[in-house]
């Protein structure tokens, strides 16, 4: 299971995971809900304590990964496969353009 904190503005807005049978999960923190309930990371994910699932990598998180020569650069560089859409997001997608950005998260496991 891979992890990310993703942040809106610099505040922790959730966590997006990716389970060990491939699909993916996004959470909004409690605190933000509470905070922020009117500040959306994307139309298509309101601010909810509503648990968001699907079998593949949400739109909104696909669209920040990088296409084209920036991303043959970064899958080599990272020796990452460009079909690892998580292992993707969570190299490139930690200083963003843009108002969001997804942080690895590392569980004690892995420390």
């Amino acid at each position: 299971m891979r992890q990310g904190n993703v942040f809106y503005k610099d505040i922790l807005a959730g966590i997006l995971t990716e389970t060990d049978d491939g699909d993916y999960v996004f959470r909004y923190d409690d605190q933000y809900i509470k905070d922020h309930p009117n500040e959306f990371i994307t139309f298509t994910m309101p601010v909810s304590a509503k648990t968001y699932s699907d079998n593949r990598l949400f739109p909104f998180f696909e669209g920040l990964i990088p296409e084209g020569w920036l991303l043959d650069i970064a899958s080599k560089n990272w020796k990452i496969n460009q079909n690892d859409r998580m292992g993707l997001l969570l190299a490139c997608c930690q200083n963003c353009i843009g108002a969001v950005s997804v942080v690895p998260l590392v569980s004690q496991d892995e420390s």
